[in-house]
């Protein structure tokens, strides 16, 4: 079984979203997604200062297997890009929670609301089990 970590939400898409400060978010895949894709060989991620609206597709994460996208759980401007990944996306299988995250966005609208679309720990394993 994939490990959902606590304290994150997550996305019918495989998204978990972290709060930061303020309005600020951090995103990155689940384990279960990376699982799903096998070993990562590049990430295709928006530059910084795109603004991203909830469920487009932002990028790509490109595996052995296949290529996927990457969805915006939420709306925002991205500010900030995990760069580490260009040279190391293998970090997304073997820190997918940790330094293999992809983005950080400053949510747009009123962050509660944008939050309370996605799902908590326990809805996401729910979810995944199906």
């Amino acid at each position: 079984m994939s490990e959902v970590v606590n304290g994150l939400l997550y996305s019918e898409e495989h998204e978990w979203v972290q709060t930061l400060e303020g309005d600020l978010v951090r995103i990155g895949i689940t384990e279960f997604a990376q699982h799903q894709l096998g070993d990562i060989v590049f990430v295709e991620l928006p530059e910084s200062g795109t603004e991203v609206s909830s469920e487009d597709s932002i990028g790509t994460i490109e595996s052995v297997k296949t290529v996927s996208d990457l969805f915006a759980p939420v709306s925002g401007t991205v500010v900030r890009v995990n760069e580490q990944l260009q040279d190391e996306p293998e970090l997304v299988n073997s820190a997918p929670y940790g330094e293999g995250w992809m983005i950080e966005i400053k949510v747009n609208d009123d962050i509660k609301a944008a939050l309370a679309k996605l799902m908590d720990a326990d809805a996401y394993r729910a979810h995944t089990a199906e």
